[in-house]
């Protein structure tokens, strides 16, 4: 009897101490993986409707991500490669090109003092506080307009929704950016301007490898946002060969292919692929230390 209440209170102990945390954590993971599990048994059963979905498929198949693959041309005419070709582009680009202004705005707002350097901060502050989304109709009008002056430049053009999309996200990173510049020790530009470097290489070759960690976030940041963003991609975006894949799958929603979930959880798991493959490859750098360059020299 003895040994059982011991048994009993060392279970007990540790419980308190560790299984109540592993529990939680268990949870947490059932929590989280449950969305990503029934997505995976969606793309596998070929009902492919809401109604007749179960967590384990009667008859699994892989008919959704072999028409994935083949662009759906048996029924649909569906081109989910250039959907998804037209994402990573997009993505990729204002990722690119948005945290390199980013960069180089902060930089002078956080070094250089000039006259309206306040009111520009102030600015971009304000802008961040009205949503993009209430602007849709305003920028519907104004690719509208710049369409009958630069066709290329308008509605149902890439080129139009990247700077959309750049728009949108300059302000608030543009702060996020000043806001790490402004904890870098401005010594180090000094030493680099002592030994003969211009403002432009001091930024270059000093303070842009510290600032990787950063860099990395904003990119991710903005590349997330633009992946996966649906409702301005649908306003400006009219033909079928300029869709990206979020816009181009609301056709199996709601539209002209009538409802079918299978194909849909496929190419949302495939499409959901290059955004973890990025953030996995630039884990290291998000997780770096701001002085880690600066120590190693």
């Amino acid at each position: 009897m003895s040994n059982d209440k011991s048994l009993l209170g060392q279970f007990w102990s540790w419980f308190v101490a560790r299984g109540f945390k592993h529990l939680i954590m268990l949870a947490i993971l059932a929590f989280v993986l449950y969305p990503i599990i029934w997505i995976i048994s969606a793309s596998i059963n070929p009902v492919g409707s809401l109604s007749a979905q179960s967590l384990i498929p009667d008859n699994p198949t892989l008919e959704n991500y072999r028409l994935f693959f083949l662009g759906g041309a048996e029924q649909y005419d569906a081109p989910f490669l250039l959907w998804l070709w037209n994402s990573l582009k997009l993505s990729v680009l204002t990722g690119v090109i948005g945290t390199a202004m980013c960069a180089l705005a902060a930089y002078a707002f956080s070094r250089f003092r000039f006259t309206g350097r306040r009111t520009g901060l102030l600015s971009l502050l304000l802008v961040q506080l009205f949503p993009q989304m209430l602007a849709m109709v305003a920028l519907y009008f104004l690719l509208l307009q710049i369409g009958d002056l630069a066709p290329w430049l308008g509605l149902n053009t890439h080129l139009g929704l990247l700077m959309v999309y750049l728009g949108g996200s300059l302000g608030f990173h543009t702060w996020l950016m000043k806001g790490f510049f402004d904890s870098i020790p401005h010594s180090l530009e000094e030493s680099a301007q002592v030994d003969g470097a211009s403002h432009f290489q001091a930024f270059m070759r000093i303070i842009l490898p510290l600032a990787r960690p950063m860099l990395a976030v904003i990119f991710i940041l903005t590349m997330i946002f633009v992946y996966s963003d649906f409702i301005l991609a649908s306003i400006l975006l009219q033909d079928t060969s300029q869709y990206t894949l979020s816009v181009g799958l609301k056709l199996f929603i709601f539209g002209s292919y009538n409802q079918r979930w299978g194909i849909f959880a496929a190419a949302a798991l495939i499409g959901a692929l290059p955004i973890v493959i990025i953030f996995l490859s630039l884990q290291d750098q998000i997780v770096a230390g701001l002085t880690q360059g600066s120590v190693k020299g």
